[in-house]
């Protein structure tokens, strides 16, 4: 009886399964000489199923954060500034260039994220931390013990970026990694 049900279930199945119909067929050729004569089966009347299209090609893209540091490179010489060895240079000179680097990173910083402290007063002040805070606002130390509202001393007010308008990156993929581009003068 076993046999019968799967009988009826094969034959279904090799009906209306193109898939299926040429793995019975493989299989009845592969266990026994006399299978190889099996016609092969029928065209099924069911459609093909459709090709999956290709998703498209993904646009180049670059991170966020080199194109961060891109900025901070092209308007500050931030990168020039950091991998300059300074050995060779006096106090003076090195904070000449520093004062420079400080105030047009400070520009773009404040362009593309408008950074404000996150606690309006001065660092040094007592300050209460309330029920329920934002662990990711403010960071406890010292004798941490208790529930909220926990009183201290302000020791950093914290920076928050009001906005973040990293500008939009187009290029080649080759170039996705560049922070400052090879500069070639010609003569």
């Amino acid at each position: 009886m076993r046999r019968l049900w799967l009988a009826i279930r094969l034959f279904f199945s090799v009906l209306f399964s193109g898939e299926t119909a040429a793995r019975v067929e493989e299989a009845l050729r592969a266990g026994h000489g006399t299978a190889a004569t099996i016609a092969p089966p029928a065209k099924s009347d069911q459609r093909p199923e459709p090709k999956k299209k290709a998703p498209p090609p993904k646009a180049a893209t670059q991170s966020e954060a080199i194109t961060l540091l891109a900025a901070l490179q092209r308007e500050a010489r931030f990168v020039d500034f950091i991998k300059e060895p300074l050995g060779g240079y006096s106090d003076a000179q090195i904070g000449a260039v520093a004062r420079d680097v400080h105030r047009d990173c400070a520009a773009v910083v404040e362009r593309l994220f408008a950074v404000t402290p996150i606690v309006g007063q001065e660092e040094g002040t007592q300050v209460e931390v309330p029920v329920g805070f934002d662990s990711g606002r403010f960071q406890l130390t010292g004798n941490v013990a208790g529930d909220p509202p926990f009183h201290g001393r302000l020791a950093h007010h914290g920076w928050e970026a009001t906005r973040c308008e990293v500008p939009a990156w187009s290029g080649k993929e080759t170039s996705a990694r560049v922070v400052a581009p090879a500069e070639v003068e010609l003569q």
